[in-house]
C-alpha cells in the first residue's frame, strides 16, 4: 500500500518529539484501520473477535489509541475514503487478489502449525468490510472525534486539510500524502510501541517528514517528486520494470523521465496520474467539533455489545471524561 519511496525519503525522517504531535491530526482512516487489523491479532494471526465472531481488533485500536491521543493533547480527525478514481481500479483488483491468496496461505499455515507464517499471512489478509467501517465510525462518534468523508482519496483530503491550515499534520504510514502536497507527515502515530517485525519485537516510534525538507534535500519540485513516484509505481499506475526510487530519482533529475516512459511504459499517459496528485477531488467544507467522550454509551457499546472488559475500559474512560482525577477534556479543546 502506498508508493515505494522509502529509499529516498529515509534520510529526511526525524523522531517526533511530544510537542511535534499536539494539535489537530488528520488521520488517514483506511490506513489506520488496516494497521489495527494487521497488528492486533492473536499469535496465530486470528484477529480479536467477540462471542458472535465479529472482528474487534479495530475497535481496540481506535479506543486505546484515541484515548492516548487525547491525553497527549492530540486532536484527531478521521478521514474516510470516498469513491476511488478509475485510475485505481487495477490496484484495487490486485490488492483483492493478494488478500485472497494470503487468506489461503494463512489457513494452510494454521493447519500445519506454522505460527510465525500464520501471523504473517494473516496480516496480509486484512480487509475492511461494512461492519468494520460502520462500527469504527460509531465508536469514533461516541469518543467525540470528528469524522470527515472524502469525495475520493482519504489521503488527498487529509493532505488538503494540512495545506489549508485546518490540521497540523497528516497521520499515515504512506508517502503518498507528500505527493498530495501534505506539508507535514507523521508516520507511526497509530502504531507506535512494541510491534512484531519479521518475527521479532521492535520499538516503533512516531517520526516526522517535512515535505519542504524532502524537496530541498532531493533537489526536486513537487511535480518532479510525483514523476519519480510514477516511474516507481503508484496506486494509479504500474511502475517501470527494474526502476526503484534511487534510479528514478537520478533519471528524473537528468531530465530522462520522458525517455523511460517511452521505453519502459509506452502505454502509460503520465499526465492523468500527475494531475490527480496535484489536483485531486477534495472538499473544503468540514466543520470540526471535538466533544466529550460519552462514558456510559461507550461502556454499553464496547462492553455490553462487543464483550470488552469493563474493568479495563472504565479506568481509561475516567481519565478522558473527567470522572477521574485527570484533567478534563475541556482543558484540551
Amino acid at each position: 500500500m502506498g508508493v515505494a519511496l522509502r529509499d529516498i525519503i529515509a534520510p529526511y525522517k526525524k523522531p517526533a518529539e511530544p510537542q511535534d504531535l499536539t494539535g489537530v491530526a488528520s488521520i488517514d482512516a483506511y490506513n489506520a484501520l488496516y494497521q489495527f487489523l494487521s497488528i492486533i491479532r492473536q499469535p496465530d494471526g486470528t484477529p480479536l473477535m467477540d462471542a458472535k465472531g465479529r472482528v474487534t481488533s479495530h475497535l481496540s485500536g481506535i479506543f486505546y489509541r484515541t484515548s492516548n491521543f487525547l491525553q497527549q493533547g492530540i486532536q484527531p480527525v478521521w478521514i474516510f475514503d470516498g469513491k476511488p478514481p478509475e485510475l485505481k481500479s487495477r490496484t484495487i483488483d490486485e490488492r483483492r487478489a493478494v488478500r485472497e491468496e494470503a487468506q489461503e496461505k494463512w489457513n494452510q499455515a494454521k493447519r500445519e502449525g506454522d505460527t510465525a507464517g500464520a501471523f504473517r499471512y494473516a496480516m496480509a489478509s486484512s480487509r475492511l468490510d461494512d461492519e468494520i467501517l460502520y462500527s469504527a465510525r460509531e465508536l469514533l462518534g461516541l469518543l467525540g472525534v470528528p469524522v470527515v468523508d472524502a469525495p475520493s482519496e482519504g489521503e488527498a483530503e487529509a493532505s488538503n486539510m494540512v495545506r489549508t491550515g485546518v490540521a497540523r499534520y497528516v497521520a499515515s504510514q504512506d508517502y503518498d500524502t507528500l505527493l498530495f502536497g501534505a506539508p507535514l507527515l507523521v508516520r507511526n502515530l497509530t502504531v507506535s510501541g512494541k510491534r512484531r517485525f519479521h518475527g521479532r519485537m521492535v520499538n516503533v516510534q512516531p517520526e516526522t517528514v517535512v515535505l519542504e525538507e524532502v524537496l530541498m534535500g532531493l533537489g526536486l519540485s513537487r511535480e518532479e517528486l510525483i514523476d519519480v513516484a510514477i516511474l516507481v509505481g503508484t496506486d494509479f499506475n504500474e511502475g517501470a520494470t527494474g526502476v526503484g526510487a534511487k534510479t528514478a530519482l537520478k533519471r528524473v533529475k537528468a531530465g530522462e523521465f520522458g525517455d523511460i516512459i517511452s521505453s519502459k511504459l509506452p502505454d502509460l499517459d503520465p499526465e492523468p496520474v500527475r494531475s490527480f496528485f496535484l489536483n485531486p477531488p477534495v472538499s473544503d467544507s468540514y466543520p470540526l467539533e471535538w466533544k466529550k467522550p460519552e462514558h456510559d454509551r461507550i461502556i454499553a457499546f464496547l462492553c455490553e455489545n462487543y464483550g470488552f472488559s469493563e474493568d479495563r475500559i472504565n479506568p481509561i474512560l475516567e481519565k478522558i471524561t473527567g470522572r477521574g482525577k485527570q484533567r478534563t477534556l475541556d482543558s484540551w479543546f
